[in-house]
């Protein structure tokens, strides 16, 4: 229902006889159609018409809240997406300002010392320190391969939103293989350090490989596609309605 209020109402008119008076009904107001998506009475001249077999198949029941998941995951991925291409962009700007960026930090570093003294951070030991110093002397080649690198990871995130969002088969599969890529890289930082970020981030990519390959029957699992397809179409509309009215025409014949 709320999907139909966004987008409005789909109604279809098929030649069957029989199943067209099951979608039909003449009221004071007029003609009335039902919604192939959410099934109310919708007043007006069908969207369309034609055989049973090429009614538009619509999403309703599970499949739209299962395209709702998708898309929340979509704009996961879009959301991280930006974030690398920001980062991307960051060590661009670095490589191309190191030197000056470097004196800074050395100038800026001793002011820090009494804040650090007092909350027992001792700056001449922090691996943190020596792990900036240390991407100081880095070449600049290296900084720009990385900076290449993070912009096509971020570019693979951003084809995954777009291919799960459209809720396209090969989204799908793109997401599944793209994420199964990066799953060792997410355990083994995992291993080196535990935190919420990194944590939260499996359990979301694994969660969207398992659901992918269950629900969405991929790689044939479940009977694969065929069988996915053919579980769309029993839960449209127009299949049950077909169902309904199909038995009462054999019990009359």
């Amino acid at each position: 229902m709320l999907t139909c209020a966004r987008k409005g109402h789909i109604t279809y008119a098929p030649d069957e006889s029989a199943l067209r008076d099951r979608l039909h009904v003449e009221t004071p107001a007029g003609e009335a159609w039902r919604c192939l998506r959410c099934g109310t009475y919708v007043h007006g001249e069908p969207h369309g018409h034609g055989p049973a077999e090429e009614a538009p198949l619509v999403l309703r029941g599970r499949e739209l809240r299962d395209a709702f998941l998708m898309r929340f995951f979509a704009l996961e991925r879009v959301i991280r997406g930006l974030v690398i291409a920001a980062a991307a962009y960051g060590v661009w700007r670095f490589s191309a300002h190191r030197g000056s960026i470097q004196k800074v930090f050395e100038k800026d570093i001793p002011l820090l010392k009494p804040l650090a003294g007092q909350i027992g951070w001792d700056l001449d030991n922090s691996h943190i320190v020596e792990s900036i110093r240390h991407v100081f002397v880095l070449k600049s080649s290296t900084l720009t391969w990385f900076a290449v690198g993070l912009l096509a990871y971020a570019l693979i995130e951003l084809i995954e939103a777009v291919g799960l969002w459209l809720l396209k088969r090969w989204g799908e599969y793109f997401a599944v293989v793209a994420t199964s890529c990066g799953l060792p890289f997410e355990i083994y930082e995992l291993t080196e350090r535990i935190t919420v970020v990194r944590a939260g981030a499996l359990v979301i990519n694994v969660g969207l490989v398992v659901y992918l390959l269950v629900s969405k029957r991929l790689f044939g699992i479940r009977g694969g596609k065929e069988a996915y397809e053919a579980r769309r179409r029993g839960e449209s509309l127009i299949e049950v309605e077909q169902a309904a009215v199909t038995p009462h025409a054999e019990t009359t014949g």
